[in-house]
């Protein structure tokens, strides 16, 4: 037998699977080991790493970290931290509230894997039950807002803000140099990103009480909250129609629970509306993730950030959802994209998506009512008491202003000691929050908080008592009249048993990644193990307000920085800032640290980043949101950077040079061996090196981009540390920056656009970070070494075993790749006409998803195994490309046109081959089964293949009539 045990080499010496957990996290046995490096000619797994991986970058010593946990330790470890958090009642909102989350929805969304362990929809057909999904919150949201088209989703409130805030100077071209309008009014964690957002990209805001009209001078656009910081609810329409007559746009921060009641932005004459939906049933999760949402009216669709689900129609001419206009656009515009977003936060909106199918709008209505009833009645007796409120005009939040900082501290304390958490506005304001969550206990309990009672028992007959005059807390020109969420979907499903069955149907649509291997590179589709899951839905976790007071959340903040902590030392960097919740918004936070470096050392001419030709979209997109000019250097016919091209760069722009960014491994899939020399090229022309995180799976143990020449890294929980992708999100994208940069990364709400915070809260989507931080804990230094030596063994055997039927487009020095490979098919597409695409969509009839699409290189597919996928389901991936190479040949001998094979007529959805009118020049059983594994373990998409073009020409971006999908 082979063995796969020891090196010489310096670092981790053995990458043997250790004993625990990380035998069930990595899928090949010893056995199976062998086997596959004996198809690839090596004696020992320590050969193929020693082989595969420059010896220039490899780290010294192994990783040191905390010995491993097993399972049971593991979840105990979770307890501990968890105990040392404090589960109050929230009442301190600030776009924060207390919800109930369905157990069915919690059960069969949030901790189901055939919903969390999804992959984004880019391949339509097999995504068509989360599509719906998300085609149900942009309807939702859409009839809320009274705007025509929502997108699915955004980060969060503070982001979407200032995604807004971009939009409305990419559509008013006429006044895109003027400033923006912000009102006083709004969250402070709003204000805090914004201010920081528009500083990197040279929008002049200003903030200003629009209640008193708008100040002089052009206007771009207007920010509105509604309802406000304050609570207060501001029939805001005679400023929307001033500040369209002089030709600005209109942008609201809305509350969706609250639209429900008043009248919506669409109708007040808004563009644009954003907000986050984390109060439809989705937890506070100390901060996230919650998915933000953005409607805009009709024409402003195209500019659209985020993601739009739109419906098209498939080849048999039945309607069918998938991804429309702007998909992954910032891949293909790069620089000129409208945003860097890519991670979205698609199964939170899933969520939020089914409380609104499940309460629909009677129910919202009912949950809306009751919140400002409350608040309403706590009005009331502290307006009669004598208390002075901050505004008579509330959707749910009522603020009480005191003379005296002592009356404010005594309020906050005496609530606390109740089990209350209200919020410190400032030294003498404080604020009260009520939502669905709200009883009438915690009713008493303010009562005698406030004074106004001297035992809780007492507040019963004070609230009996209160009579309140008319229907609602704000003028009757607020009051909504229209409806909303008419569409059937919203007043079908009430029952659980209809709702179960519902989702049972939608997620039967799919394939995640509990049924097949999603062999996407670039994407790291690994194992969400259950025990990494478990943790999150706990209320000591998921209970727990972003500003809550800081003893609290002793235990949050202990597992924040222990995972920091772990983090820094995988990567070789002295820090990381958790705070970014996707990969885009950690290569922001990372390009915006070494601008402000720059900036603080009075390189203020420094603008230029450098990007070779093959790296990810985002790169190019992030760098000009935080300000920068991109200068791309070129790509050689290997794929390595172009050196003469680098340094015709460098002396093109002498002195400007900010920084360079760089995938390693490259975006190619190979090491690349001058990776030192090309930062050492950089940091002598006075300028940081970034480092992609993105492939980080194929460096974990044994090699570390802090060491090796990175000054500054996003890494993707989402990607290397198991968090799942969740159908599209959501997506945490932490940022590890060297010594010299630790000062620069994001701060809190209350620090300086200098250090401004890229996401509303400290932690950003801290709910998930249990997940990274279990899987941190029970692989330990030799696990993750081990899962790292792996994850090469499966990309190289598949690369190796598929060889002779398509070539692997790019390899290392030594003919091997890393943790992905590149297969080409623009020969055989030339000599057959069979695209890569028709690859894709064959794959589905086999039970697979398709791997990465015409990314980096046009015609290609790019296969990323990962170290999860066992011998077993690796072959099955195999059988399935060299019967799909057998197909191309047919088509190449003449056996059948391309237009008439299977793989241009796929997928094969079950109504097609079970149709009495069969005519196709292949049989059925060719086109349903064929390889003998699928006759009994058999998936069918719903439809077949998707008309994107028709789509994208006849926009349809909200739940069609159900008469819809009748075929004639």
């Amino acid at each position: 037998m082979t063995d796969i045990g020891s090196s010489p080499h310096a670092g981790s010496t053995d990458y043997s699977i250790p004993a625990g957990f990380p035998t069930r996290h990595i899928g090949p046995t010893q056995d199976s080991a062998a086997t596959m490096l004996d198809t690839l000619g090596y004696d020992t797994l320590a050969e193929l790493v020693d082989a595969a991986v420059p010896t220039g970058i490899r780290q010294a010593e192994a990783l040191e970290l905390p010995a491993p946990l097993s399972e049971a330790e593991t979840l105990a470890a979770l307890r501990k931290y968890a105990s040392q958090n404090q589960l109050k009642t929230q009442m301190i909102g600030q776009g924060f509230y207390g919800t109930h989350t369905p157990q069915v929805i919690l059960r069969n969304v949030l901790e189901n894997p055939a919903w969390y362990t999804a992959y984004t929809p880019y391949q339509p057909e097999i995504s068509q039950g989360r599509l719906e999904a998300l085609l149900n919150f942009q309807t939702m949201v859409s009839d809320l807002t009274g705007l025509d088209i929502a997108n699915a989703s955004l980060l969060d409130e503070a982001s979407a803000v200032a995604e807004a805030i971009l939009l409305m100077r990419r559509a008013n071209k006429k006044l895109a140099d003027a400033k923006v309008v912000v009102d006083n009014d709004i969250f402070p964690q709003t204000r805090a990103v914004i201010t920081g957002r528009a500083e990197a990209v040279g929008i002049q805001l200003e903030f200003a009480d629009l209640t008193q009209g708008l100040p002089e001078g052009e206007i771009c656009g207007i920010v509105l909250q509604q309802p406000g910081n304050s609570g207060a609810l501001v029939d805001h329409s005679e400023v929307i129609a001033e500040a369209k007559d002089r030709g600005a746009l209109v942008a609201v921060a809305a509350d969706l629970l609250a639209l429900t009641l008043i009248t919506p932005p669409g109708e007040q004459g808004a563009d644009i509306a954003v907000g986050n939906s984390q109060r439809f049933g989705v937890p506070l999760f100390f901060g996230g993730p919650h998915a933000a949402f953005m409607a805009v009216r009709s024409g402003l669709q195209r500019q659209l950030p985020g993601r739009l689900v739109g419906v098209s129609k498939d080849a048999e001419g039945r309607p069918a959802y998938r991804l429309a206009l702007q998909t992954r656009e910032q891949h293909i515009r790069r620089e000129k994209a409208t945003s860097n977003i890519c991670t979205a936060q698609a199964l939170l909106a899933v969520a939020a998506s089914m409380y609104g199918v499940y309460h629909g709008p009677q129910g919202l209505k009912q949950i809306a009512e009751k919140a400002h009833n409350q608040a309403r009645g706590l009005a009331q007796v502290l307006r009669e008491a004598g208390h002075q409120l901050v505004t008579d005009s509330f959707f749910d939040t009522v603020q009480v202003r005191y003379q005296w900082a002592e009356d404010a501290d005594r309020v906050i304390a005496a609530a606390e000691a109740a089990g209350i958490n209200l919020r410190r506005v400032n030294a003498t304001t404080v604020g009260v929050s009520t939502d669905e969550t709200t009883t009438s206990r915690e009713m008493y309990l303010l009562a005698h908080a406030f004074g106004l009672v001297e035992k809780p028992s007492g507040a019963a007959e004070l609230y009996d008592a209160v009579e309140v005059e008319g229907d609602y807390a704000f003028s009757d020109s607020l009051i909504r009249s229209s409806e909303y969420m008419s569409h059937p979907i919203f007043h079908e499903v009430r029952s659980e048993t209809q709702m179960m069955r519902y989702l049972r149907r939608l997620a039967d649509r799919d394939l995640a990644l509990d049924r097949t291997m999603i062999p996407l590179g670039s994407c790291t589709m690994k194992l969400n193990a259950a025990v990494e899951m478990e943790a999150i839905s706990w209320p000591e976790f998921a209970g727990i307000h972003p500003y809550a007071p800081a003893e609290q959340t002793a235990g949050w903040r202990a597992l924040v920085e222990d995972l920091e902590s772990r983090l820094a030392t995988i990567t070789g960097y002295s820090a990381v800032s958790i705070q970014p919740n996707a990969g885009s918004q950690g290569e922001y936070a990372g390009l915006l640290a070494i601008r402000q470096y720059h900036l603080a050392n009075g390189d203020t001419d420094r603008d230029i980043c450098l990007i070779p030709a093959s790296a990810h979209g985002t790169n190019a997109s992030s760098a000009v949101l935080a300000g920068l000019q991109v200068a791309v250097v070129a790509t050689a016919e290997d794929g390595t950077i172009d050196m003469a091209d680098l340094e015709a760069k460098i002396e093109q722009y002498q002195g400007r040079i900010a920084a360079i960014m760089i995938t390693y491994p490259s975006t190619h899939g190979v090491y690349e061996s001058d990776v030192r020399e090309v930062c050492g090229k950089v940091h002598a022309a006075g300028g940081q090196v970034y480092i992609d995180g993105a492939n980080l799976n194929a460096l974990v143990g044994l090699a570390q981009p802090g060491e090796f020449g990175g000054d500054v890294s996003h890494l993707n929980l989402h990607k290397t540390f198991c968090i799942p992708h969740g159908g599209g999100g959501p997506g945490v994208g932490p940022v590890a920056v060297a010594e010299h940069l630790r000062e620069y990364l994001p701060g809190g709400i209350s620090t300086t656009a200098g250090n401004a915070p890229v996401t509303a809260t400290q932690y950003g989507s801290a709910g998930v970070l249990p997940i990274s931080w279990a899987y941190l804990a029970m692989m330990g230094a030799e696990g993750l070494t081990s899962a790292t030596a792996h994850a090469l063994l499966s990309a190289n055997y598949i690369s190796s075993r598929l060889a002779e039927h398509f070539p692997t487009l790019y390899t290392g020095e030594t003919g091997l790749v890393a943790h992905e490979c590149i297969i080409d098919l623009r020969e055989l597409t030339k000599t057959s006409g069979i695209t890569a695409e028709d690859v894709c969509k064959r794959l589905i009839d086999y039970g697979f998803h398709a791997p990465t699409l015409a990314f980096p290189v046009a015609g290609t597919l790019m296969v990323e195994p990962t170290e999860s996928e066992d011998i077993a389901e690796i072959e099955r991936f195999i059988e399935a490309m060299i019967a799909i190479r057998a197909e191309i040949q047919q088509v190449i001998d003449g056996e059948f046109e391309a237009e008439a094979s299977p793989l241009r007529q796929a997928p094969h959805p079950a109504a097609v081959v079970a149709s009495d009118d069969w005519d196709r020049a292949y049989s059925r059983q060719q086109g349903a089964f064929p390889v003998s594994g699928l006759q009994q373990d058999k998936y069918f998409p719903p439809v077949s293949r998707i008309d994107g073009a028709h789509g994208d020409r006849n926009l349809v971006c909200s739940c069609p009539p159900p008469e819809a999908f009748e075929i004639n």
